[in-house]
């Protein structure tokens, strides 16, 4: 290869076939991690507004039974946040419909249900961030791998030159050097999004388990009264 054939795509076809692999690995792992990103914006930016949404209704002062009998009809399509509103008041109405006299269990059983709806919700929120993580940590030891094996095969067929110039070691190097530069195409979007995505996710986290308090004290009001579906 003489040095008018050192462009990207050339590099890549005259390399081994071992740093080809490489290349071939961390492409697709990048065009993954980009159809991850693209899923978590729109999937993020979706539950946020239908958090707010829900949030919005909730403190517009409708009743705990006419917000609860909607976030019922509407469960598949609404936030997270509606889903925990409505397991903490399905359980609070399970109880009280047992006519259990302490109100602290009423409480307690609410509590442990949005509790255990939040974390199924904040798992699926989190879905597929470890990916990104994991393509952020390992892609540049991929193409670093890559670049290793490259320069290796590359002096071994020095070994039978008896001259070797700048001209004839440069293609060889360059030809390594490129799997390093894809690992960390691959890896720095990733790395973004994955602090950017994990820092919405916190944000949202904090909203609901913000949500769970006040929820839990507006319940506890209620707790003593015949009519938790009261106003709020």
């Amino acid at each position: 290869m003489n040095q008018q054939d050192l462009s990207i795509v050339q590099l890549i076809l005259h390399a081994s076939w071992v740093v080809q692999l490489v290349i071939v690995i961390l492409v697709a792992m990048s065009l993954a991690s980009w159809t991850v990103i693209f899923g978590k914006l729109v999937g993020l930016n979706r539950v946020r507004a239908l958090n707010d949404a829900f949030e919005k209704e909730f403190w517009a002062g409708a009743s705990l039974q006419a917000l609860y009998d909607e976030a019922q009809r509407r469960a598949e399509r609404d936030g997270p946040l509606s889903r925990i509103f409505a397991s903490g008041m399905r359980e609070f109405l399970k109880l009280r419909e047992k006519r259990m006299a302490d109100a602290g269990m009423m409480l307690d059983g609410a509590r442990r249900a949005m509790r255990a709806s939040f974390q199924r919700e904040l798992d699926v929120v989190e879905s597929k961030l470890s990916f990104l993580g994991s393509v952020g940590s390992v892609s540049p030891y991929i193409g670093l791998f890559g670049t290793v094996w490259g320069i290796m095969h590359a002096f071994t067929g020095f070994a039978s030159l008896q001259q070797v110039t700048l001209a004839t070691v440069a293609p060889g190097i360059a030809e390594a050097l490129v799997a390093t530069a894809i690992g960390l195409f691959a890896a720095i979007p990733a790395v973004l999004a994955y602090n950017r995505f994990a820092r919405q996710i916190d944000r949202i986290a904090i909203q609901m388990e913000t949500f769970i308090e006040e929820f839990s004290n507006i319940l506890q009001r209620n707790a003593s009264h015949s009519a938790p579906a009261a106003a709020h």
